[in-house]
């Protein structure tokens, strides 16, 4: 049952969810949230879709869903508002407990142990591998060495505290601040 009216085509249920490439209780959700429809099915009878409507409606679903704001209600609004009030407060929380840090301070920290880890593979790394290797021309034997100065390496950084509390220092961030 497909027959052309103006703009789109009637279909049935599983036509239209073939059509759009969803499942039927996709589109069954779908149409108690407002999916347009030209019969209701039931007792025999076949619900009948136009699908130029239906793309429609879901395209302009879609755009409702990315802003999130067109058709929100007034205890929606609110809600939401609500919900936005009481996450900062618990970050707020969190700051106060010293359980957050700023994200500049995250990134001076890891750009400091993503440093050590570089300088120990590039200069450790290297000159233990040369000297285990000198002479060496088996392909198997050269990479089994250099995976175990690799595995040697990440090891001793492992065991390293690459991170220290002054790199997270809460007053540094709070002086800038102030400053500014």
């Amino acid at each position: 049952m497909s027959s052309k009216t103006g703009r789109g085509y009637i279909l049935n249920r599983s036509q239209m969810a073939g059509h759009l490439g969803v499942a039927m209780t996709t589109l069954d959700d779908w149409v108690k949230r407002g999916c347009p429809f030209v019969e209701k099915g039931g007792r025999g009878q076949q619900w009948k879709f136009n699908s130029a409507e239906v793309r429609s409606w879901r395209d302009s679903d879609i755009r409702e869903e990315v802003t999130g704001v067109n058709n929100a209600t007034i205890e929606e609004l609110k809600r939401r508002k609500l919900e936005a009030e009481t996450e900062q407060a618990e970050l707020d929380l969190d700051v106060a407990k010293e359980l957050v840090a700023p994200i500049e301070q995250i990134e001076r920290a890891m750009s400091k142990a993503f440093g050590e880890v570089r300088a120990s593979l590039r200069n450790v790394l290297p000159g233990r591998a040369v000297r285990r290797l000198i002479g060496e021309i088996n392909e198997t034997k050269f990479k089994k060495v250099l995976l175990e100065e690799v595995d040697q390496a990440l090891e001793a950084l492992s065991n390293d505290e690459l991170i220290y509390e002054d790199d997270l220092d809460f007053d540094d961030t709070d002086d800038k601040d102030e400053s500014d």
